[in-house]
């Protein structure tokens, strides 16, 4: 049916652990980086999850303002409408890049974290709330939710958003928070006084914390 979307690709890492995953946490990168950018960020957490295994997707589309980094859609029209469609037109590549990886895992996907910065984040949430068999919980860092799905999952999120976010203004984030809440989605919004546009310790720690208890679940 979608043989025709683009296939991602990207770093991943083993449990730092060792031994079988009993949990898979997928990170998208924002515009015009590729997945390395999260792959860095994902090493930092491996020692607080010991049992998750990683995966950091290359968006599908080379980055339009560029001669380098990756896209998950344009961004050449920042209304609310175009936003919206081009997390529409990036979600199936995405959903079907974390069922895949879950499935080479042995993973169920309740066994999932998707998460995401900057526009990253505004896919992983779109994308992982409209996902027929969707994962366990969701992380939007610095993002937005320009389109809520139908249906839409209820399922723990987690919106982190700095103060001082010069890029992606925090109201955004705010609005996702109140737009999620009226969707009876159990949401929590930390936001960060002082950061810009990026991901601090503080934020870390509340995606580990989101983590850490789908690592406890009985194994299949």
């Amino acid at each position: 049916m979608h043989d025709d979307l683009p296939l991602l690709d990207g770093p991943r890492l083993a449990p730092h652990g060792g031994g079988r995953p009993a949990l898979l946490v997928v990170l998208c990168h924002g515009v015009g980086a590729d997945g390395r950018d999260l792959a860095a960020l994902a090493e930092e957490l491996a020692p607080d999850l010991p049992e998750a295994a990683f995966a950091c997707p290359n968006a599908p589309e080379p980055y339009a303002l560029a001669p380098s980094g990756r896209q998950w859609f344009p961004l050449l029209d920042l209304s609310a409408e175009a936003l919206a469609a081009g997390v529409r037109r990036a979600a199936p590549s995405l959903s079907r890049f974390v069922s895949a990886e879950a499935a080479r895992l042995g993973l169920p996907m309740e066994r999932v974290v998707l998460g995401g910065f900057s526009q990253g984040g505004m896919t992983a949430l779109y994308t992982g709330l409209g996902m027929p068999s969707p994962p366990a919980a969701i992380a939007a860092f610095s993002g937005a939710l320009p389109l809520l799905p139908s249906p839409c999952a209820r399922i723990p999120v987690l919106l982190v958003h700095g103060e001082d976010d010069p890029v992606v203004p925090a109201a955004l984030t705010r609005q996702a928070e109140e737009v999620l809440q009226r969707a009876e989605v159990p949401v929590t919004g930390l936001y960060r006084p002082g950061l810009g546009h990026g991901i601090d310790a503080a934020g870390l720690a509340a995606l580990v914390a989101l983590c850490r208890p789908f690592t406890r679940l009985p194994r299949a």
